[in-house]
């Protein structure tokens, strides 16, 4: 009997133990192994001519067409190979093999211009993407965003879709009501418009807290980028991967330097 009871309390200290490594992120991967990988996660916002009266903060998120024509061309030219996020996660958890010189565009907000001028490009490149949609502007018809339809389309054109969240408010200090709403809400309405629940999420404003990462797990997203500058990826920290922004004022010799990386300093 007293074996039998120390057994279980062996099994308890145990189950214990793996709890607290699961909650702390050191549980990393599903085959038990730490992995970290370097994958460059291009970040874009709006792909278009600007309006008139353009504000700064417009100006600088802006990239010409051109612009973007001529960086998929150097793109592809240079060998890279577009992955999407579900294959950045099984390398990072099961060691999944991914093609030389991977890489992951993605586009943030959702805009019209994502439909109209990105989606063309992307395919004649032979490109895919993954569009982070704020969800609620899609089911509200705002015509400056995609809407139920275009996000569908994309879908269907081989494009990958994740959650910007549902009105892109800014989730730090939130409680688990809103973040519940914003982040679950997000998803099933995206999987509403294509089939397909996201399992990957893009942090408004690059920010969030403790509640919001483990809300995010539970409402099933898998991955979750933030506007971290980086591009080498730990398993144990899925729900935070870096991305490189692509600004406007880029010359074609900075979006080289950019991808790179030798500036960022971030080891091996």
């Amino acid at each position: 009997m007293l074996i039998y009871m120390k057994h279980n309390a062996r099994r308890f200290l145990l189950l214990c133990l793996l709890w607290l490594l699961a909650n702390a992120g050191l549980l990393v991967a599903q085959d038990g192994t730490l992995r970290r990988i370097r994958v460059p996660v291009l970040m874009y916002h709006y792909v278009d001519s600007l309006p008139p009266n353009a504000d700064p903060l417009r100006i600088g998120l802006t990239v010409r067409p051109e612009t973007f024509r001529v960086q998929l061309d150097w793109l592809r030219d240079a060998g890279y190979n577009t992955i999407s996020f579900d294959q950045l996660h099984a390398a990072l958890t099961m060691g999944a093999t991914l093609p030389p010189k991977p890489l992951i565009l993605s586009f943030d907000d959702g805009y019209s211009g994502h439909f109209t001028t990105v989606l063309p490009l992307l395919l004649e490149a032979g490109y895919t993407a993954t569009f982070f949609v704020i969800s609620e502007r899609a089911e509200n018809g705002d015509l400056n965003h995609l809407s139920r339809g275009q996000v569908a389309a994309m879908t269907a054109a081989g494009m990958y879709m994740g959650s910007h969240s549902r009105s892109h408010r800014e989730l730090v200090g939130r409680d688990r009501d809103l973040l519940v709403f914003e982040l679950l809400g997000s998803r099933e309405s995206l999987q509403a418009f294509t089939g397909v629940a996201p399992r990957v999420l893009a942090w408004p404003f690059g920010s969030y807290d403790a509640l919001a990462l483990q809300i995010a797990q539970e409402a099933g997203y898998q991955m979750a980028v933030s506007t971290r500058p980086g591009m080498l990826h730990s398993s144990s920290e899925r729900l935070e991967l870096a991305r490189l922004r692509v600004n406007r004022d880029l010359s074609l010799a900075a979006f080289a330097a950019l991808l790179r990386g030798d500036w960022l300093n971030e080891g091996a």
